[in-house]
């Protein structure tokens, strides 16, 4: 297995639609003056909230040679805008080559009955250096926070417990468990090897997403996933079965 890589995007500070090309025409226009890269880098790719414990942490290093502040925000998915966590200390100076805890605290003492899902985005705000002629860079890192309940047993393959079927021209993935399951969009028929692609990069506890099919292959028989562990760690692959389509399961009893 592989570790993902942290989601992350560069943004100028100016807020230049296209970053790269503007900075080093900066560089020609302004000559001496310092066109100006950041980092902020968590330690892992997956930020875990227990509900058992209240709250979930994570470690942010400042990879420059200069201060930093490092912001930390929440940000829902289009599905559960719910807030969920709290984030502590939302904004905090980072000395260079330091590292920061961040603390990731449950808003609530309502149970949770499934898994939940949010982003956290952490951002790296560097400095105004007086009498500098400067870009500024903010380099932005987005994980994905999954909120795990207290009562919920840990499985490390919950992409085993979706359901696949054609329905109507379309392609049915139904997730009946209490797991949120992250994987890349794109799904391979087999053995056909066409690939059409999921709205988003995960399958919420209870959700069901429907993928419209050109044409259902004749011989459609498994479709081919490629799943994220808890923990950040992507699978080569996971070949899943189709559910036999209803008027085939009616002829066979």
């Amino acid at each position: 297995m592989r570790q993902l890589p942290a989601g992350s995007m560069t943004l100028p500070a100016l807020h230049f639609p296209r970053f790269f090309p503007l900075a080093l025409l900066a560089g020609c226009l302004l000559g001496p003056a310092a066109v100006h890269a950041m980092g902020v880098v968590p330690e892992t790719s997956v930020v875990i909230v227990d509900e058992a414990d209240g709250e979930g942490t994570i470690s942010v290093k400042n990879t420059d040679d200069h201060p930093t502040l490092l912001h930390t925000t929440i940000e829902p998915i289009p599905e559960d805008d719910a807030v969920l966590v709290v984030v502590t200390p939302p904004i905090a100076r980072v000395e260079g080559g330091a590292v920061q805890l961040v603390r990731f605290v449950l808003a609530s003492d309502a149970p949770l009955a499934t898994q939940r899902l949010a982003r956290a985005s952490f951002s790296g705000i560097p400095p105004q250096r007086p009498g500098r002629n400067e870009i500024r860079t903010i380099i932005r890192q987005n994980l994905p926070v999954l909120i795990q309940p207290r009562d919920l047993a840990r499985n490390d393959a919950p992409w085993t417990l979706l359901k696949w079927s054609v329905e109507g021209g379309e392609l049915v993935v139904r997730n009946d468990s209490r797991y949120v399951v992250r994987l890349e969009q794109k799904v391979q028929l087999l053995p056909t090897r066409q690939i059409v692609s999921l709205p988003a990069p995960y399958v919420l506890a209870g959700q069901t997403r429907r993928i419209a099919l050109a044409e259902r292959p004749a011989t459609l028989e498994q479709v081919r996933i490629f799943p994220a562990t808890v923990y950040g760690y992507s699978v080569d692959h996971y070949d899943a079965a189709l559910a036999p389509r209803a008027a085939d399961a009616a002829s066979h009893r």
